[in-house]
């Protein structure tokens, strides 16, 4: 049976992960799911996930590593033959080479299958569809259909998504991480660098133009600020 009070949440040791972490602490237990998926940045992504946990300190944390998305390839962030994307070649006219097929859908099946073995009723996810890099699995239609899934196939019927940022812009994230104390110093965006950010790709530029528009200081140094 599900547990009201418990919520899992995916930290994937970035700045909207974090927000929704904060969010879902304030009606919520904590227990936190990261996923290394052989992503560039795994292993600073680990270590911000882990700075998170200690400053959180959710009930359960749980790691899970699934290698076998890069070993399927399609994306600059798990394939080093493709370029990430910098600056003017970024589009947001179609779906981006940082795009990795459908991995939100192998992360919301773990979360479920945790919850299921824990009672979590609530799984958080701080997916953001109207000011992210447009990734078909961000949008809210994608969520509502899994949500389809997840009802007719698990035993209590009784775990919910919830994606309280889907319709943020990122500078409004800044502010409500902002207001609920977010440690966005122990936060990690770029999707190149692990040891300065560079400023220039996709996710870093997405990150500094919403605390420029927050009117705030983003406490990450960078190689590049553009």
């Amino acid at each position: 049976m599900c547990r009201r009070d418990l919520a899992i949440v995916l930290v994937s040791g970035g700045m909207d992960s974090s927000v929704t972490a904060a969010i879902a602490a304030i009606d919520h237990a904590l227990c936190f799911l990261h996923v290394n998926y052989g992503q560039r940045t795994q292993n600073k992504e680990e270590q911000a996930f882990n700075a998170l946990c200690d400053y959180f300190q959710p009930v359960k944390k749980l790691v899970i590593d699934i290698s076998y998305l890069e070993k399927i390839g399609g994306s600059a962030l798990i394939d080093r033959s493709i370029d990430v994307p910098v600056g003017n070649q970024v589009s947001q006219q179609k779906v981006p080479v940082t795009y990795v097929p459908f991995r939100n859908a192998h992360f919301l099946a773990m979360a479920v299958s945790w919850a299921e073995v824990i009672g979590a009723s609530k799984i958080y996810i701080g997916a953001v569809e109207e000011d992210s890099s447009g990734y078909p699995d961000c949008r809210e239609e994608f969520y509502t259909a899994f949500q389809s899934a997840i009802d007719k196939g698990t035993k209590e019927g009784c775990i919910k998504i919830v994606t309280p940022l889907i319709h943020k812009t990122k500078a409004e994230i800044v502010k409500i991480g902002n207001h609920l104390g977010v440690p966005f110093q122990l936060t990690w965006s770029c999707y190149k660098e692990e040891d300065e950010a560079c400023g220039v790709c996709d996710s870093c530029r997405l990150r500094l133009k919403g605390f420029e528009e927050a009117g705030l200081k983003d406490p990450l140094p960078y190689k590049i600020k553009k």
